[in-house]
């Protein structure tokens, strides 16, 4: 079965708040968010949700604009970068909730004692869980109304029964968020069909009708395991999609560039399917992981360029005051020829250039200066381009899958697809002579009789400039017309 194939497939080869934007690429987060706080969280767990806005998020998902919330509820730190950015908000984003209100929540209630002023009580809701609040003797809906706040935190009890309470008996789950581990987020797929964590990826296309194009989990792909398991589910989901992962290095164990470097190095953060971040930023009180920002500026990027991946989130501008290495770490940061040895250990970062921060790196994980790796793994655009030249084979040609294989359909994917590629040379986003051929060498007649035939695509993205130097050289030629003389 190894070799039976049905369908369309792509495959790369060897080397050769306000209205956010809509982009057409599609962006993946993985992570929490407090879904506990909804009435309802029946299909906001472990199933990919499209968030369009800032309010689509707290309708769909709940949203806490407070930053010290977001190491428990992590999504809400993507949903802040795409939908509350000062540089203009951009999205659809889809993410994947893998908090379970159901599952995660403490053994016993906890329970109170509340008092009713003007017919209204409130509380702090510190991670209650809506669904199971509860007043002794009294009817949700007849007797009294629940309305939760996510500007403020706070719980609201109204009194809306025919006799006013003056003190009731309350009682609530709370989360658990020690239940949510690593291995709550990477999830799976169990005997019974249950899907989880970032399993669940494989649910997007059937439910949100999209391809994923990136994926990252805030808060969480700085665990070696996660960051594996994102690792291996992009590159085939669905058995033909591929996306390219956005991850994060630690900073609690990386408080040196050295720290950082040896560290990726020691736990394997060097696939050409990833990008890498490190440290962090702050944008005032508000800390942000770096990967979350630079793919906020890479589908601005993708939106500009008609959503062809071709240019690098690198050297972008970002709406933050400066760079983050943690809770009481006073470190004074470091230039550009400091953030050049992390780039060239395929780390990306962030610099301050002409009054602004900016993203800093256009490499993959797997580069690093004067090392091995494939020419496909220097850059970033590199990688993308591959997968939404391979994911728009696919796409297109999908629905053609059981017609007659005649000489027309084949010339017709072989002109279709050269146009294609074609269009890409004159947009910019590849170079040379890009071609698709059908060749005779890879069309062997036991797989055309099993119904299996290929078409071979070679194409070169046109690389980001990734220096530019120019050579100022001394001349004495000037004194030539020197007081308008002659030398």
């Amino acid at each position: 079965m190894d070799n039976y194939k049905y369908g369309v497939y792509g495959k790369i080869g060897d080397d050769i708040a306000k209205n956010a934007s809509e982009a057409g690429t599609a962006p993946v987060y993985i992570g929490t968010a407090p879904v506990n706080f909804l009435s309802d969280y029946s299909g906001k767990v472990n199933v990919p949700v499209k968030i369009s806005n800032l309010s689509d998020a707290v309708k769909k998902i709940g949203h806490f604009s407070d930053s010290t919330k977001w190491a428990k509820y992590t999504l809400c730190e993507a949903v802040a970068a795409h939908f509350a950015n000062a540089n203009g908000n951009v999205g659809p984003i889809y993410v994947i909730n893998v908090l379970d209100p159901d599952k995660n929540k403490s053994a016993a209630a906890t329970t109170k004692t509340l008092t009713f002023t003007n017919r209204k009580a409130t509380l702090p809701a510190l991670d209650i869980i809506l669904a199971t609040v509860a007043i002794e003797d009294k009817v949700l809906g007849t007797d009294y109304t629940l309305s939760f706040d996510f500007g403020t935190g706070i719980l609201t009890i109204t009194d809306i029964g025919e006799q006013a309470i003056e003190t009731a008996a309350l009682s609530y789950y709370t989360v658990d968020h020690d239940e949510i581990t690593e291995t709550t987020v990477i999830g799976g797929e169990t005997t019974d069909g249950e899907i989880t964590g970032i399993a669940a990826l494989k649910l997007l296309y059937q439910t949100c009708n999209v391809i994923p194009t990136y994926l990252a989990a805030p808060g969480w792909s700085d665990k070696k395991a996660v960051y594996a398991a994102l690792v291996a589910a992009s590159q085939n989901i669905n058995g033909h999609w591929s996306a390219f992962v956005y991850a994060d290095l630690p900073i609690e164990a990386t408080k040196t560039i050295a720290a950082a470097k040896k560290w990726k190095d020691d736990n394997s953060y060097n696939s050409g399917y990833s990008k890498v971040f490190w440290p962090q930023a702050k944008n005032g009180g508000d800390v942000y992981h770096l990967a979350t920002l630079a793919l906020v500026e890479k589908l601005r990027c993708d939106l500009k360029n008609g959503n062809v991946p071709f240019e690098t989130d690198g050297n972008k501008t970002l709406a933050v005051t400066g760079l983050y290495f943690g809770d009481g770490v006073n470190l004074p940061g470091f230039d550009k020829q400091d953030a050049n040895e992390l780039t060239a250990h395929g780390i990306s970062t962030a610099i301050y250039w002409e009054g602004n921060w900016r993203t800093w790196g256009d490499h993959t994980a797997a580069y690093t200066f004067g090392g091995s790796h494939k020419a496909r793994e220097i850059f970033d655009v590199n990688m993308i381009m591959l997968f939404y030249i391979a994911n728009s084979f696919q796409k297109e040609w999908g629905t053609t899958i059981d017609q007659p294989m005649t000489t027309a359909l084949r010339d017709t994917i072989l002109n279709r697809e050269q146009e294609k590629l074609d269009g890409l040379v004159a947009q910019g986003a590849l170079i040379g002579s890009p071609k698709v051929e059908f060749l005779d060498s890879n069309n062997e007649e036991s797989e055309i009789l099993n119904g299996n035939f290929r078409w071979d695509i070679a194409a070169t993205n046109t690389p980001p400039l990734k220096s530019a130097t120019g050579v100022v050289c001394y001349t004495d030629a000037g004194f030539s017309t020197y007081f308008g003389g002659e030398a």
